[in-house]
């Protein structure tokens, strides 16, 4: 029997790109889209692109509602929204994969540093963060997954394996990252016009990126102990794409072949993740609308720098991509299931 699905806030960018891979997973059944600024059009007049592929009416939340149709929701509201309903969903019996900052985090102090109070502590204790090459395991087990942003799943990807075999040194570890503006949502900004951002490179939060302290408490329990990363993010004029370069201290010298083979091993089993052979490096179009994730390792002897090169689409394997590979794990499907496209060339 299909799975049930439900999307709150579908008229966003993760939410399209929710809609665009669902419709063609074969054990999926679209049952229920929300908009509070859209509500009672259908979904494809306000998304020409849907026409014949989804008669859906948008509506405007109701928990109940919402919990009746579905059997899995993905919540693709504000940050900050979705604990207003997650709790409740819950408590209904439909399972939740939040696409917001909500439930990432392990503890509502932090949580509350970077954002508001959190209204919903306890279920902090029992999500799951939404990162299946780390906690596939938990991930299998939960009602809740919180999933993560798209800067920390390049850059936890790059970092996990040298952690794991205790090659770095763990500070200073430098993390330097480039997006396409999809990362700024849909909502209208000066500094996302057309005008504003094309033809340049336009570094920004260099100082208190949300996406920080996200990325250091994954890192400091890959790590076994509390850790700073220094990040650096720039705006560049693509839809879609991130390039993130991640650079550490080896603890001792070590071949570029032998960090590819640690790699290769540690990322053998991992079906979106795909280490490059030596020689190429990766590209944001070879990922483009797929849920991969393309890695690059190098040792420079001169510098005695470890470099990391990831690149990753910031809607799919960063955002919906890997929310739905979250959705196959937690209902017993193959978690590649509706995502085996290739990248779209050119």
């Amino acid at each position: 029997m299909a799975l049930q699905v439900g999307i709150l806030g579908a008229t966003g960018y993760t939410g399209v790109e929710l809609i665009r891979l669902l419709l063609a997973h074969p054990e999926v059944r679209l049952t229920m889209v929300t908009s509070e600024r859209y509500a009672g059009q259908k979904l494809a007049d306000v998304f020409p692109t849907f026409r014949d592929r989804c008669d859906l009416t948008l509506q405007k939340i109701s928990t109940k509602e919402v919990a009746r149709q579905t059997t899995i929701v993905f919540s693709c509201l504000p940050h900050e929204n979705s604990m207003a309903h997650v709790p409740e969903l819950l408590e209904l019996g439909t399972k939740v994969i939040d696409l917001s900052a909500d439930f990432r985090f392990d503890s509502a102090k932090l949580y509350e540093k970077w954002y508001t109070p959190h209204t919903a502590p306890a279920l902090l204790q029992s999500k799951a963060y939404g990162l299946p090459e780390l906690y596939r395991e938990e991930i299998r087990k939960t009602f809740l997954v919180g999933n993560p942003g798209c800067y920390p799943t390049a850059f936890l990807l790059s970092i996990a394996p040298l952690v794991a075999k205790q090659l770095i040194a763990l500070q200073p570890i430098l993390c330097d990252a480039k997006s396409g503006t999809s990362g700024a949502g849909r909502s209208p900004q000066q500094e996302n016009v057309f005008s504003e951002i094309n033809e340049g490179v336009v570094p920004y939060k260099i100082e208190g990126h949300r996406h920080v302290p996200e990325m250091e408490q994954e890192l400091s329990k890959l790590a076994g102990e509390p850790l700073r990363i220094r990040f650096t993010p720039h705006l560049i004029p693509m839809d879609r794409g991130i390039l993130a370069t991640t650079y550490a201290r080896p603890l001792k010298k070590i071949a570029s072949d032998q960090l590819q083979k640690i790699f290769a091993d540690h990322y053998a089993k991992e079906p979106f993740v795909r280490v490059l052979p030596p020689g190429q490096l990766p590209q944001t179009k070879q990922v483009r609308g797929t849920n991969f994730c393309d890695l690059a390792i190098h040792y420079d002897e001169r510098t005695e720098w470890v470099t990391v090169l990831a690149a990753i689409d910031n809607l799919t394997k960063g955002a919906s991509g890997q929310a739905i590979q979250n959705m196959n794990l937690m209902n017993g499907l193959d978690e590649t299931m509706g995502l085996l496209n290739t990248a779209l060339v050119p």
